[in-house]
């Protein structure tokens, strides 16, 4: 069955996992004005982002994310370790991941669809693109994507 993620005031669950508190401030910047309730979960690296997906330690009482924001470069576990691990969990795999990340390198591109990525973006360095980029990425997956419903 799929619904429209949001509806009935119900926030939407997103985890963005950076390790730039300037491009955290960005991102919680840029959806504060979004057009659909959400709450935004951080995790500054690798382990962290496992820890609350897996809901371990300190991330016990976890929300299942509706969508995952997934820098590439991370310390202690990198981001395609991270997005491997979620795609090859059958109880994470549905969960959109859009991978935000400085690389436009064309090996990073390919391996993160190899890994099954939803989508790849390089963060533009304009603070004026940035936003903008945010705000088109939270208006496709939370305004218009469908996604299957998941008991959290």
């Amino acid at each position: 069955m799929a619904i429209n993620i949001g509806e009935n005031g119900t926030p939407i669950e997103i985890l963005l996992v950076e390790d730039s508190p300037g491009d955290v401030r960005l991102t919680q910047e840029a959806l504060r004005d979004a057009k659909v309730q959400n709450t935004l979960h951080v995790a500054s690296d690798g382990m962290e982002a496992t820890s609350f997906l897996w809901r371990q330690g300190k991330h016990a009482n976890a929300p299942r994310p509706d969508l995952i924001l997934l820098d590439l470069n991370l310390p202690k576990k990198g981001g395609r370790e991270v997005l491997e691990e979620i795609k090859l969990d059958p109880s994470l795999k549905s969960i959109p991941v859009v991978i935000l990340t400085t690389s436009a390198a064309e090996e990073d591109i390919l391996r993160s669809y190899q890994l099954h990525a939803n989508c790849y973006i390089t963060k533009p360095v304009d603070l004026d693109q940035f936003l903008k980029v945010v705000k088109t990425i939270d208006n496709f997956w939370l305004a218009i994507v469908k996604l299957p419903t998941v008991a959290k």
